[in-house]
């Protein structure tokens, strides 16, 4: 709509990445002069990291339109939690080979008899995996076994490792993967865009649709508060120019000002403490599941269904989570408190009068069949977020 209103040829602050309109910000600047060296080295991991919506997609398809085909292979992998075999095996459909139905070593071999023939054909090949942290251990220790095909002395497989903080976190601390760090030649970690960059980026962006520069008008004054909202994050970026410049159209303004910026931020606030509230009300809490299982098991189906789009019922699926985890550390504490007090309580009859041995075990029994119900109630609310998770994945997808 509003692309339309103000002549835009496209809409150009939408959140799908698009290496047109890759911005050179000082932090993508420093990731490209790393991925420029460690491709260079033709071997071991290259490693970007970033906080979501940084801009590692757009960078690695900015990335990706350098490359010449004829002299580079490149298979990619958007993972979500894979263990080692299935590494093996998405990374080998990752380079079009058949492995349907052949077991891990077939897999591997094929992986190694490919790598061969694109060394022989004078070509280099690149693994990209994206949403690394979400990969196991066994995974990973699986890439770095990969990196070990050579022909000769010449390395036939280098991978490039895209992640979020975590990961940089797990590489960086976890005593397993020391292998691993020691192949690492070059990493980076995407940091926000600083003040100053916000305005050059946001009418980077409006130059491409064919922006001129005066419809709309942007007063300067919404740029300190634009990078103050968003922290410099370019997707968020994205997403707050998106509902300001609807607003604009929809009130049909010439000059973006800052009052209008204000209007826009208490608004995306306010969806997101609403959208909060109303999850929080609607979850009933657990107190026996354990918490890291279902909220590791939901966050794996969020994650295998996420886009590069954020969609607003995006937001709404990780509101869920963040709100169930959060019930379930307070219901955990609780739960310990009523087990101390049930421990106690029937240490006290220990050898005193039957009936009453008899009556309080019979009320703890009534408050373990309500613990039971709410178990199983809760459960049936994970496999409903669940299998929402999953239907809209494959509705994005499709």
């Amino acid at each position: 709509m509003y692309e339309q209103y103000y002549g835009f040829s496209e809409r150009p602050f939408q959140l799908t990445p698009d290496p047109a309109y890759f911005f050179e910000s000082i932090t993508h600047k420093k990731a490209l002069s790393y991925l420029g060296y460690g491709l260079n080295q033709g071997e071991g991991f290259v490693v970007i990291t970033g906080e979501v919506g940084s801009g590692k997609s757009t960078l690695v398809a900015h990335l990706k339109e350098k490359l010449d085909a004829d002299r580079m292979s490149v298979g990619e992998v958007v993972t979500s939690a894979l263990d080692g075999e299935e590494m093996i095996h998405v990374a080998a459909r990752s380079f079009g080979l058949d492995v349907e139905g052949r077991d891990k070593a077939a897999a591997l071999a094929a992986i190694e008899h490919f790598l061969h023939e694109e060394a022989r054909n004078g070509k280099r090949c690149l693994l990209i995996v994206d949403e690394s942290q979400n990969l196991s251990i066994g995974a990973l220790e699986e890439l770095r076994m990969l990196s070990n095909f050579q022909l000769g002395s010449h390395p036939l497989l280098q991978t490039l490792l895209l992640g979020q903080p975590e990961f940089k976190r797990l590489l960086a601390g976890s005593p397993e993967l020391e292998q691993l760090r020691q192949r690492v030649i070059a990493a980076h970690h995407l940091e926000p865009m600083q003040p100053g960059e916000i305005e050059p980026y946001v009418r980077h962006r409006l130059d491409h649709v064919g922006w001129d520069g005066s419809n709309p008008e942007l007063d300067r004054g919404i740029f300190t508060k634009l990078h103050r909202a968003t922290g410099g994050i370019p997707r968020k970026i994205n997403q707050v120019m998106t509902r300001l410049l609807l607003l604009g159209a929809v009130e049909e303004q010439a000059v973006i000002e800052p009052d209008m910026l204000q209007s826009v931020i208490e608004e995306m606030e306010g969806d997101s403490a609403a959208e909060d509230e109303a999850v929080a009300d609607s979850v009933a809490p657990d107190p026996k599941l354990p918490a890291a299982q279902a909220v590791a098991q939901a966050r794996r189906a969020e994650a295998e269904r996420k886009a590069p789009e954020q969609s607003r019922s995006e937001g709404l699926a990780e509101a869920q989570i963040v709100a169930i985890e959060r019930a379930f550390a307070d219901r955990d504490r609780e739960l310990d408190q009523l087990r101390r007090e049930i421990g106690e309580t029937r240490a006290s009859f220990v050898g005193g009068p039957e009936q009453g041995s008899d009556a309080i075990d019979e009320r703890l029994g009534r408050i373990e069949a309500r613990l039971d119900e709410q178990e199983q109630s809760l459960r049936h609310v994970l496999a409903q977020l669940i299998e929402f998770l999953e239907a809209n994945g494959r509705r994005e997808a499709a």
